[in-house]
Order: structure tokens, then C-alpha cells, then sequence
């Protein structure tokens, strides 16, 4: 037996180095190109067609973000016995060319479907391409099985249609694909979650009568920037009389002397996410304020006592607090605010962890999971509210917590 003592979650820069092992890219793209291809074999599909920004990334280790995060213009095809083929947008197919030599040249080729139907269909950009799609397919011998897809516009689907292809779904199979984060991956979401924890640090200094919550956004986003972020997602800043009910936003209001407010922050490090919440009083903290605090926090105690390897989704759901516990009719009506969810290079992968839908579809909890788990609760007072998120990395000896700005009490920020 090795004497080598068991390395901690690691999150050890931004740099490769030569005198210590950190992220290993060459192992992270091997490891989810395989783990694609494993779904893709345990499922009926003959191939996947990917249009998830989130899936195309994980399958050819490639990314473009901002204004084309949301357009359908980029799609991946993956096969089973070959590398997958990515049609991109513009001149970032020369770039991969050069640039990404883990694919074959051939592999990258340009595509434009029309901006989600800022071109007409009838202009036949989408007919051409499901044309080129199934000659692949046809060339792959799988032209006569369901391609899987995981999202699609309904003029793109009834293209493939008619032109023979049966369609089916492929996100299932994805998102089961990337459950199981690798060591890579939980350093890059560790890494991620320190980023974070600094940020806090330069909102609690920051949090003082006369700021508004944009100029908290603004702070964040500029220090996440600066700090390596590839990607700032969102920022939530709540506070006042604006935490009951849970907006989910941010606004230009001035904080005031004993206001609680709490933040959120969605960030990615190379495309691996955050969802991080914090409160903080500012200045001074009421009996009441410290109450709705402390009983945020033993749910949140609760919830990660209960989480351990082969549990099942429903008994940690089980230990959630009921909708009615904190003011709401019912499950649906409170969702979001206790729960948790899986992240990677999305922000909501599995497990999603609920009373809602965790009793009937349970899962069972595996090392190598990811994910923030979340609660809320709204103070006596009326308008304040406490809100709490931690990472968790499900490991062989259980949770293990990657977001450690100070949470086991209410932090009072400046206090007078």
C-alpha cells in the first residue's frame, strides 16, 4: 500500500509550470471526447448532432462566446469510429486549423445556418447543410439510425426530416456524459471558486452606504476579468428591501446602513463555472436579520451532512426544507431557492437536487459530481433575507466544500 498521502483539491494558478503537475489539457480533452463517444455507444443513435455550446465544447475542445452564444450557427457532428467534425462560424475555422491540432484539418469546416431565422429557411443554407450531414452519415454507414440532437431549431429538425433522418434526443446522454467530473476538471472549478472567494473580498471592503449593487456588478466583473475569467456570466446584487421576494437580479439601488444584501457570482475559468452565493449585513445586523442567517445556514449544514457516495437524490431531498417551511404554496413556486445543481461547463448540469422533481426521478449521488447547493431564507422582518451557496465535489470520502469565503455566520461588512 502507497504511504503517499492523498493530494488535496488543488487550485494551483493559471500558468503550466514545469516544477508541478496541475491542469493537464491534453488528459481533459481525451477524457471528454472519450466519455461523448461512450454515450454515444450506449445510446441507439447512430451519431449525435451537437448545437449546445456546452456539448460542442466538450466533444472539440473549442469555444466562442459572447454574441454567438446563443445564435445555432455552430454544430459538431460526433461518430463512432471517427474524430468529430465541427462547422463553425467564419474565420475561427482557419484559427482552428492552426491552432487546435487535435482534429484533423478536414475536420473543421465552415457552416452558417441564418441567425436563428434572421435568414429564411428558404434561402437553403439549411437544406444544404443536413445535406452535407447526411452524406456523412451515409459515409459513416448510420444514415438508416436516429441522429441524437440535444437542441434544435423546429426549421432545422423538419429539414432533417425530409430529407429522411429520424431524430432523437442526444442532450440525455450528454449531460450524463459530463456528471463524472475528471481531476482536471474539479481543479479548473476549483480554481474558478477561488477566483470567487477574492472577489468577496474586494465586495465586502466595497460594501459601505452610498454604493449601489451596479457598482458591486462592475467591481465584480472587473476583478474577474483581471483575475483570468473567460467568461462573466452574471452577476446577481440583492439588497434591502429587494431580498424578500428573491428578484434574481440587480438594480442601481444605494445600499443603506443595515441593509443585508447577497450576491451571486456566475463566472467561468476556462468554461468551468461558479454559482457562489454570499450575504453580508452592511455596517450592523439585526436580532432578526441574524435569525433568517442562521437558519440559511443549518439547512445548508443539513443538506451536506446528508450528501455521501451512493445515496440517492431523494433522501438529500428529503432533508430540504418544504416550500411552505419559508412562505410558498408549493414546490414549484419556490424552486431555485433550495436546491442544487450540477456545474461544469454548464450552469445547471445533473444532479439537480430538488424537492420538485428529486422523489420521482431519483439519482444516485457518485464521486466525481459537482455541484452548488442552495439555500434561502426570508426574515421576519419582511424585507430581509439570508441566502447561501456552497460548491461541493462529491468525493470517495464524501463532500468536500470548494467555496470558502467566510459562511458559517453572517459577515458584517464595515461594521460600525
Amino acid at each position: 500500500m502507497s504511504t503517499q498521502p492523498r493530494l488535496p483539491l488543488l487550485a494551483p494558478g493559471h500558468m503550466g509550470v514545469d516544477y508541478e503537475t496541475r491542469v493537464d489539457f491534453e488528459r481533459l480533452r481525451e477524457y471528454r471526447v472519450s466519455r461523448a463517444k461512450a454515450a454515444l455507444e450506449a445510446s441507439d443513435c447512430g451519431a449525435f448532432l451537437l448545437f449546445d455550446f456546452y456539448n460542442i465544447r466538450y466533444t472539440t475542445q473549442t469555444w466562442i462566446g459572447g454574441a454567438l452564444g446563443d445564435k445555432m450557427v455552430r454544430y459538431c457532428l460526433l461518430t463512432r469510429d471517427r474524430d468529430p467534425i465541427l462547422w463553425d462560424f467564419g474565420s475561427a475555422v482557419r484559427h482552428h486549423k492552426l491552432y487546435a491540432p487535435w482534429l484533423p484539418e478536414e475536420n473543421w469546416r465552415p457552416g452558417f445556418l441564418g441567425f436563428r431565422g434572421a435568414v429564411a429557411p428558404e434561402a437553403g443554407l439549411m437544406r444544404d447543410a443536413v445535406a452535407e450531414i447526411k452524406s456523412l452519415l451515409v459515409e459513416a454507414g448510420v444514415a438508416d439510425a436516429p441522429v441524437g440532437i440535444d437542441i434544435v431549431e423546429p426549421t432545422f429538425l423538419f429539414e432533417m426530416q425530409r430529407q429522411g433522418l429520424t431524430v432523437a434526443d442526444a442532450q440525455q446522454s450528454m449531460l450524463d456524459a459530463r456528471v463524472i467530473k475528471s481531476v482536471d476538471e474539479i481543479m479548473l472549478l476549483n480554481q474558478a471558486a477561488a477566483m470567487v472567494d477574492g472577489v468577496y473580498q474586494d465586495i465586502v471592503e466595497a460594501l459601505k452606504p452610498g454604493v449601489r449593487e451596479n457598482e458591486i456588478v462592475a467591481l465584480a466583473n472587473k476583478r474577474l476579468y483581471e483575475l483570468g475569467s473567460d467568461q462573466v456570466e452574471a452577476i446577481n446584487a440583492i439588497s434591502g428591501e429587494r431580498c424578500n421576494p428573491h428578484p434574481h437580479n440587480f438594480t442601481d439601488r444605494i445600499i443603506r446602513p443595515g441593509d443585508q444584501a447577497f450576491f451571486d457570482v456566475i463566472h467561468s475559468y476556462n468554461g468551468y463555472r461558479t454559482c457562489y452565493y454570499r450575504t453580508f449585513n452592511v455596517g450592523s445586523a439585526t436580532p432578526i436579520q441574524r435569525d433568517a442567517y442562521k437558519q440559511a445556514r443549518e439547512w445548508m449544514d443539513t443538506a451536506i451532512a446528508a450528501i455521501r457516495p451512493g445515496v440517492g437524490s431523494d433522501e438529500v431531498a428529503s432533508v430540504l426544507p418544504k416550500a411552505t417551511d419559508f412562505g410558498f404554496e408549493n414546490e414549484l413556486a419556490a424552486f431555485g431557492l433550495q436546491f442544487a445543481h450540477g456545474l461544469g461547463l454548464g450552469l445547471h448540469e445533473r444532479p439537480i437536487i430538488s424537492r420538485l422533481n428529486s422523489f420521482a426521478d431519483p439519482v444516485e449521488l457518485r464521486p466525481g459530481m459537482v455541484f452548488a447547493m442552495e439555500t434561502y431564507f426570508p426574515a421576519n422582518d419582511g424585507i430581509s433575507a439570508a441566502r447561501i451557496e456552497e460548491e461541493v465535489v462529491l468525493t470517495e470520502s464524501g463532500p468536500e466544500i470548494l467555496t470558502k469565503f467566510p459562511a458559517q455566520e453572517l459577515f458584517v461588512a464595515n461594521e460600525y
